[in-house]
C-alpha cells in the first residue's frame, strides 16, 4: 500500500511538474492548468472583483474562496437589467462577470468577455449536456429561446460571434440553473392548479403577479398565451413584433380589468407577497418558495403541463484579464465547479453545472430530495443549517431530469428586444 503525499492528493504529481514548460514559473503564477495551490495565492494575494445577480453572489462562497484558495472574492450583487448594462458600459470595473446566458448574448459580441479554453477547464468533461448539446437527455427536444449552447462557444478568441457546435473556445463556464414555473398558495388557491393559463382565472382577480424583467416576465406572458390557445408562437424567445404587439395588449387589458396584484423585480418582493397572502399565484423562483415554506406558510412550486420556463448562469472572464490575474481566474473557476459551491446551490433549490462533483459534497439523503426526486429519510437543511423541509417531504416536480427535461423556453434576447422592453414598459405603466 503506498501512501499518497498531501501534495500528490491536489494534483502535483512529479510527471504534472515536468509536463509544464517551466515547473517554477507554473508554481509561482499558480497556473490554471495544474490546480491546487492555496499557499501560491496566500503568498501573492490577489482580488477578483465578480458581479452578477444576485442568486449566486452570495458571501458563503466568497469565504470559503478565501479559505480554499487564499484568493479575496469582491462580489456586487445587482438585478438582471442592470448586470446587462454594467457588463457593457464598465467594463474595467470587474474581473469576473457572474451573468445569465441571456444577458451573455447581449454583453459577448461587446468584446468584454475573453474566451476560455476548454482545456484550462479541469471539470469541463462534467459539464451537464443541456450547455453543450441543448439536450439533457438523448431524446430530449431543444427548448426555444437563447438556450445556453447556442451562445456557448467560438471559433476563435477575437469572434464575435456564436460557433454552431461545441469547440475548444467556451464563452461561460456554466455555473447554476432552474426550472422555473409558477408558485402559488395552496391553501388559498381552492382548487388544483395544472396550467400557466391558470393564473389568468377571474377567481384570482386582485390575487395574481407576475415579474417585472421584461426579457423573463415577457416569456412567462408567452407560456400563458399559448395554454390560453390566443397564439401559437413560431419561437416564444424571438417574437415578431405583430407577436409582441398581441401579447403586451392581452396583458394590458388583464392589468385594466384588476387581474394583476403586483409586479415584482427581486426575489424579497415575491417572498413577501406571497406569505402576506397579498397573491396567491404568481411567476415565483424556487428557492423563494423555499423561503416561504421556511415561515411556516403553505407554498408550492407547480409543476404545469406545458412545462417549464428556464434559465442558466455562469462565469465568464473580463477580456482585460492577463498573467497572474487570469490564471487566478481558472483556478478560482475550477475551484467552484470542484463541487462544495455545487453542493451549496443544489441546497438552495438551484442545479451544479458539474453534477458530478456537486454530489461529492451532499448527503446521500440531501441528494436523493434535492436531484432524484426521492421522499427525504430526515429534515431537509438549508445551506445555513435551517429546516427547510421535514423528513418525508418530495420536492416539487419531482426530480432534476423530471424538471430539466421539460423545458418549454429558456430566458431570451429576442431580435426585436428594443421594441418588446418599450411595450412592456408601456404594460408597466398603463
Amino acid at each position: 500500500m503506498t501512501v499518497k503525499t498531501t501534495s500528490e492528493k491536489k494534483g502535483l504529481t512529479r510527471r504534472n511538474l515536468l509536463k509544464t514548460a517551466s515547473a517554477a514559473a507554473g508554481l509561482a503564477a499558480g497556473s490554471g492548468v495544474i490546480t491546487g495551490f492555496p499557499t501560491i495565492w496566500a503568498q501573492n494575494p490577489i482580488t477578483l472583483r465578480q458581479f452578477g445577480t444576485g442568486v449566486s453572489n452570495i458571501n458563503a462562497i466568497a469565504q470559503k474562496c478565501k479559505e480554499d484558495l487564499g484568493i479575496t472574492l469582491e462580489m456586487t450583487a445587482t438585478d438582471s437589467d442592470a448586470a446587462a448594462q454594467r457588463a457593457v458600459t464598465q467594463p474595467n470595473s470587474y474581473d469576473i462577470a457572474d451573468i445569465e446566458y441571456w444577458i451573455l448574448k447581449k454583453v459577448y459580441p461587446t468584446g468584454v468577455i475573453q474566451p476560455m479554453e476548454t482545456a484550462k477547464l479541469k471539470y469541463y468533461d462534467k459539464v451537464v449536456p443541456l450547455f453543450k448539446t441543448g439536450k439533457l437527455l438523448p431524446d430530449s427536444v431543444i427548448a426555444q429561446g437563447t438556450a445556453p449552447h447556442t451562445v456557448g462557444y467560438v471559433e476563435s478568441k477575437d469572434a464575435k460571434t456564436f460557433a454552431s457546435s461545441e469547440t475548444e473556445l467556451f464563452t461561460m463556464m456554466p455555473t447554476i440553473y432552474n426550472a422555473d414555473t409558477l408558485g402559488i398558495r395552496p391553501d388559498l388557491v381552492g382548487r388544483e392548479i395544472t396550467s400557466w393559463a391558470d393564473i389568468m382565472d377571474p377567481a384570482f382577480k386582485g390575487k395574481a403577479s407576475i415579474l417585472n424583467i421584461p426579457s423573463i416576465g415577457i416569456m412567462d406572458a408567452a407560456m400563458i398565451m399559448e395554454a390560453l390557445g390566443n397564439i401559437k408562437y413560431a419561437d416564444k424567445g424571438n417574437m415578431t413584433k405583430e407577436e409582441i404587439d398581441a401579447t403586451i395588449d392581452f396583458l394590458i387589458k388583464a392589468k385594466q380589468d384588476g387581474q394583476f396584484r403586483a409586479f415584482w423585480k427581486s426575489f424579497d418582493e415575491s417572498v413577501n407577497l406571497m406569505a402576506s397572502g397579498e397573491v396567491v399565484i404568481q411567476s415565483m423562483w424556487s428557492p423563494a418558495v423555499a423561503a416561504v415554506r421556511s415561515k411556516g406558510i403553505a407554498c408550492k412550486y407547480q409543476p404545469l403541463k406545458e412545462g417549464y420556463r428556464s434559465w442558466g448562469g455562469g462565469l465568464g472572464l473580463a477580456a482585460h484579464l492577463t498573467g497572474a490575474q487570469l490564471d487566478a481566474a481558472y483556478e478560482y473557476i475550477n475551484w467552484y465547479t470542484s463541487g462544495w459551491v455545487g453542493g451549496y446551490l443544489n441546497r438552495q433549490g438551484y442545479y451544479s453545472a458539474c453534477m458530478e462533483t456537486a454530489k461529492e459534497h451532499m448527503s446521500a439523503d440531501e441528494w436523493g430530495y434535492w436531484i432524484e426526486g426521492k421522499a427525504a429519510a430526515g429534515d431537509i437543511m438549508s445551506p445555513e443549517g435551517k429546516v427547510m423541509e421535514k423528513a418525508g417531504a418530495v420536492r416539487d416536480g419531482g426530480s432534476f431530469e423530471e424538471r430539466m427535461g421539460k423545458v418549454a423556453c429558456w430566458n431570451s434576447v429576442m431580435d426585436e428586444d428594443r421594441y418588446m422592453v418599450r411595450r412592456w414598459n408601456e404594460f408597466i405603466a398603463a
